[in-house]
């Protein structure tokens, strides 16, 4: 009879069997078979291998095959071993068991990533959990029952961590696991393989599994770990699959080194009573330990029970070796629970206490027995929304003495004191950048694989939603690049395993191939050197600026740069190190990098004001120069604090070549220094401490611009210096050195003035040239001539009283070229130049200068009646025929001329008073007639003017309807569109864009291309000036221009007085029906002007028009009574204003 067993692909399109050869005897070698299920016939088939009985199961995957091999013949355990579809090996395993074991069954899970068999031992059946990571198989689980229960299992079909387990005595238990990360605060990690723990502290190396520091060996499979990092102790208790509880005090992690590839062995705890299935192990503290067990009638027992363990040492603990037996344990406290636990965690606020959760995220917290009023359970005043598999009690800080509870439940919502922080979390961890272990960021990954950090300040103040987006890709491009609040994962399905806190603000994690990786967010970063800074840590912070490439800026810039310059002396004492120190002076730049480059990661910035009382003592501090201020403070320090070197001398010279602008002529004063030194001979003690002339020069051009410092030593007008920086900088012989030869040959102060020439620093140039003599004046003249900037200088270096009247008088003309005509002739009054103030004084218009300098000419009557007369025809030309008219009365004495000129500026009451006083009847018949004409015409002009108004404003309100109407069809065009993908929404929106209102072409695709030129650009900017002004019909910017028409049509101020001016002349003279109606006239045309602009201003901010109140007839009521008494009516007549 043969015997064979089947299993079927995934898919069911293969099937594989085990089947025994038909020429062997029974029970030997059989072969893995794989058919098709089409056409029936075998796809492939491995060699004979002694395989145990039916025990086979194809992954639902499809990639790999489940057999296992017996090895008793070779004395040794079962081997576990997976073929692929075409018959071959693939990979292999041991069960790591005694040879009298056998595998009975075993099973894949739905998801193909934890294979389940059940191993028969001499008195019990074992359970156990495989899991591949890293191409390495790890036991992760196993669960014994007795031999006689005749154990059955099988996978939930849909959940992939939840395995259904039947004995034949009845009993049923469903097991739901969860995958849980063994990274202790300080980032040591502990791996469970089977009776092993690895151990790896990834704070010293990245090691990925399976390699590690160091392992410990126990009786059997590891079920539980519960870790106790803290104080100076540091703990792990370990539940086995046997029931027995095993204590292990590990060494402080400085002596791991020599722990490295070693193994331990673990005793198990010596108990009076028997343990249960001990599940959710914690530490209340150093000497507790809290757990939930299973009894199955041990010890009278039966359910789950909350107990809490006490335990003792009774070996003496050294700090560098490990403690793995002596260790006694006892229950000192149980409490019977009704319901199952979810998870269990510890208070880190409160001491011995931990939170226990309840099915359905119902939350208990219990205090040690140990403690006043301990030993009990009672309700937290927070709760879950729903179970969370994993949670944290996180200390933050502040005012609040509680813990901040998170929770995340198998369907990815991160809860936070029962609110839902995130819908689609998959890990999450926690980092702080303070000594006191308070939380400071929640870390969290989403199923999109993006990685958030949220600051614990944004979370108790409510401010997530709104900073960070609903934690979602907002699948806006150039939104994120500005302001991005994730990080994208590289790898996917990556989980967050664990975190180094502290200054290394790293998050690690591991990839679902078991990789492990470290990344640095640049959040994290920046919260960890601010943190630094804050506590005055400037040596660790520049560490950190320097290893992950920050801005160093932002050393100066979280707290001012004015604050900085205070502890400059602190940062230059505890950095120490010239070569950094020169690092951090040439990254100084004047913008502020938190405010630009950082500002999304430094959610808040420093509020400490800078208190620059100190820093201002410093000679040469500017409040307004970042870059200099904080290179001399830098450079105040260095000298005081660190001793004489070369290395030093640079760094100083780098300071001076940085500082903005660069002090190149400090630098090389110091240069020279160093070269007299040197040439003083080599017994100078003080040669030892500075670098050679040579190489600081060499320094100093490699910062600085070669051509800066070779004018620079020019400036120090030492010929040897600029000879030796022309030749360092590299300088052809033949550009430089004639003009060296040249300078040597000048006296010392021609020298001075022809190298301030060439630097362009013309003030010092005539002072030398100045102090040459009077055979150099021709000289002095032509450069005060040349750069006029220099006359009020050249005028305090002259002493002699002609020369002084040549320096004014060239002044004069300078200013009478520029066409400042009336400073020209102040200058020419005080050289005592006459004729040239008359001239000035004419070319400017002033006939009062002109008139007064005449006076000091004593020029004679006739003569002067001439120069009036010309004066006045010029005003008249200017368009000042009220000045004009002064001239005529005051010096031409022409009565009738002045009046006409008077009535030429419509200035009607000093023309009318003038007539009067002369009695001229003819004048005041002349003025009667030009005031009513006068009157005619204005009357015109605002009956015209009122027209205009009503037909612009009709206009104004036809064109913001139609815009309003065409506003309202886009935007509903744009509710259609919000659903497209952003590839369509982006074509559409790009072929709306160039469309107004107004525009009546059309667009004939989304691909039409816009060519445009510089020139294009210009000619279109300047049609644009010109035609500013005018109302293009049916042109997209109509409405404004329209409404600023209206605007522009308002009675200006001289309108208003010369108006009213001639209202008094016609009553006056009489006519009082002409000057009402021209009141009437002027006070319609203002009243409909300003009810216009009024109405345009209301109905330019509204979406909808109202035809009925929204008219000018309404708005000229409202502005006739609102401005009955107002300043723009101030010009009317009160006895012509209308009831």
């Amino acid at each position: 009879m043969l015997e064979s067993s089947i299993s079927w692909r995934g898919d069911g399109k293969y099937f594989a069997t085990l089947s025994e050869s038909c020429n062997s005897p029974p029970s030997s070698h059989k072969r893995l078979k794989v058919w098709e299920r089409d056409s029936g016939a075998a796809h492939a088939t491995s060699d004979l291998k002694a395989f145990i009985g039916c025990v086979l199961d194809w992954m639902p995957s499809g990639a790999k095959i489940a057999a296992v091999y017996d090895r008793k013949k070779d004395n040794q355990c079962p081997l576990l071993v997976l073929f692929e579809r075409n018959g071959l090996e693939r990979s292999s395993f041991s069960i790591d068991d005694r040879v009298d074991a056998t595998v009975v069954m075993l099973k894949w899970n739905c998801d193909s990533g934890l294979l389940v068999t059940v191993v028969r031992c001499e008195n019990y059946d074992s359970l156990r959990i495989w899991y591949c990571s890293n191409n390495h198989w790890y036991l992760k689980q196993e669960i014994r029952y007795p031999s006689q229960e005749g154990l059955k299992f099988m996978w939930h079909p849909t959940k992939p961590l939840q395995l259904i387990c039947w004995t034949l005595s009845g009993r049923s238990t469903t097991y739901n696991f969860c995958w849980s990360t063994a990274v202790t605060e300080n980032s040591t990690a502990f791996v469970v393989e089977g009776s092993r723990i690895h151990v790896t502290p990834l704070c010293i190396s990245l090691l990925p599994p399976p390699m590690y520091l160091f392992s410990i060996k126990f009786s059997c499979a590891v079920r539980d770990v519960a870790v106790h990092f803290k104080s100076t102790r540091n703990l792990l208790a370990v539940c086995l699959s046997n029931g027995c509880l095993c204590i292990l005090e590990l060494p402080q992690i400085d002596a791991w080194e020599e722990l490295e590839g070693k193994e331990y062995g673990a005793e198990a705890c010596l108990s009076e009573t028997l343990f249960g299935s001990l599940l959710h192990l914690i530490w209340l503290d150093s000497h507790t330990l809290l757990s939930v067990s299973l009894y199955h009638g041990q010890n009278g027992l039966s359910g789950y029970h909350l107990e809490e363990i006490e335990l003792v040492c009774s070996e003496d603990h050294a700090p560098s070796l490990m403690t793995c037996s002596g260790w006694h344990a006892r229950t000192i406290h149980g409490i019977p629970l009704q319901r199952p636990v979810i998870s269990v965690a510890s208070d880190p606020a409160k001491q011995s206490s931990a939170v226990i959760q309840f099915d359905g995220g119902k939350m208990f917290k219990y205090t040690s027995k140990s403690c006043v009023q301990g030993g009990a359970m009672k309700r937290c005043d927070f709760n879950f929304l729903s179970s969370c598999l994993w949670m944290s009690l996180v200390p933050i800080g502040g005012f609040s003495s509680e813990s901040l509870p998170f929770g995340l439940d198998d369907m990815g919502r991160l809860q936070v004191s029962g609110k839902v922080l995130c819908n689609n979390c998959s890990s999450f961890s926690f980092y702080s950048n303070r000594g006191d272990q308070v939380i400071t960021h929640l870390i969290f990954s989403t199923k999109q694989d993006l990685l958030f950090i949220v600051d614990t300040s944004d979370i108790l103040h409510g401010d997530v939603e709104s900073k960070y987006d609903n934690f979602t890709h907002t699948g806006n491009k150039k939104r994120d690049e500005e302001n991005r609040k994730y990080i994208n994962l590289w790898e996917r399905g990556a989980k967050i395993v664990g975190v180094l806190h502290g200054d290394e603000a790293a998050v690690l994690l591991q990839t679902t191939r078991g990789n492990l990786e470290c990344i640095y967010p640049r959040k994290l970063v920046l919260a960890s050197i601010l943190s630094a800074l804050a506590e005055q840590r400037f040596r660790d912070a520049l560490y950190m600026v320097r290893r992950h490439r920050i801005d160093f800026n932002v050393i100066m810039d979280h707290c001012g740069w004015q604050t900085f310059v205070q502890y400059a002396p602190e940062f230059v004492n505890q950095v120490n190190n010239l070569n950094h120190l020169t690092e951090f002076i040439c990254a100084i730049k004047k913008e502020n990098v938190t405010e630009r480059l950082y500002k999304n990661y430094i959610a808040l910035p420093c509020t400490n004001e800078a208190k620059d009382e100190g820093a201002r003592e410093l000679k040469g501090f500017d409040p307004d120069n970042k870059v200099s201020s904080v290179l001399l403070a830098i450079r105040t320090a260095i000298q005081g604090q660190l001793p004489e070197s070369p290395v030093r001398e640079l760094c100083i010279l780098t300071t001076l070549a940085r500082s903005d602008p660069p002090a190149l002529e400090e630098a090389l004063e110091r240069i020279k220094v160093i070269r007299e030194i040197e040439l003083s001979g080599s017994d100078d003690p003080r040669r030892i401490s500075f670098p050679s002339a040579e190489e600081a020069l060499k320094h100093l051009l490699w910062l600085s611009d070669s051509e800066a410092v070779f004018e620079a030593a020019l400036g120090l007008y030492d010929l040897n210096l600029a000879a030796m920086v022309a030749l360092n900088s590299q300088k052809d012989p033949k550009e430089f050195l004639p003009f060296l030869q040249e300078l040597q040959r000048m006296p010392a102060v021609l020298m001075h003035y022809t190298i301030d020439l060439k630097l362009k620093r013309y003030e010092n140039a005539l002072k030398h040239i100045a102090s040459a003599g009077d055979a150099h004046y021709v000289d002095f003249m032509n450069l005060i001539k040349k750069y006029p900037q220099l006359f009020p200088l050249g005028l305090q270096l002259t002493t002699d009283p002609n020369k002084r009247i040549q320096v004014l008088e060239a002044w004069g003309d300078h200013l009478n070229d520029l066409k400042s005509f009336e400073h020209a002739a102040t200058m020419y009054l005080c050289c005592s130049n006459l004729e040239k103030a008359l001239k000035a004084y004419r070319s400017s218009g002033s006939w009062s200068g002109v008139l007064a300098v005449a006076g000091l000419l004593k020029l004679g009557k006739d003569e002067t009646v001439q120069l009036a007369h010309e004066l006045c025809e010029e005003l008249q030309a200017l368009g000042k025929p009220g000045e004009a008219a002064k001239i005529a009365f005051e010096y031409c004495a022409d009565v009738k001329a002045g009046v006409g000129l008077l009535i030429t500026a419509r200035e009607w009451e000093d023309a009318l008073r003038i007539s009067f006083l002369h009695r001229r009847e003819d004048l005041i018949s002349e003025i009667r007639n030009a005031s009513l004409e006068c009157g005619g015409s204005l009357i015109s002009e605002y009956e015209e003017g009122l027209e205009k108004v009503g037909k612009y404003l009709t206009r104004y309100l036809a064109v913001r309807q139609r815009r309003l109407l065409l506003a309202a069809k886009l935007q509903s065009d744009e509710r259609s569109m919000a659903n497209l993908d952003d590839d369509t929404a982006s074509e559409a929106s790009s072929n709306f864009s160039g469309m107004s209102a107004y525009t009546r072409g059309t667009r004939t695709g989304s691909t039409a291309s816009v060519i445009s030129s510089t020139a294009g650009s210009k000619a279109r900017e300047s049609r644009r000036q010109r035609n500013r002004g005018k109302i293009r019909p049916g042109s997209p910017g109509e409405e404004m221009a329209l409404a600023e028409h209206l605007k522009g049509m308002s009675l200006t101020n001289g309108a208003m007085r010369e108006l009213q001016s001639l209202l008094i002349c016609l009553v006056m003279l009489g006519e009082q029906e002409m000057a009402r109606k021209l009141q009437r006239t002027g006070e319609n045309f203002q009243l409909s002007q300003i009810a216009a602009v009024k109405l345009a201003e209301d109905t330019i901010s509204t979406v909808v028009v109202d035809e009925r109140e929204q008219t000018l007839e309404r708005y000229f009521h409202k502005a006739r009574v609102e401005l009955q008494n107002s300043e723009a009516l101030s010009w009317r007549c009160k006895v012509f204003v209308s009831p």
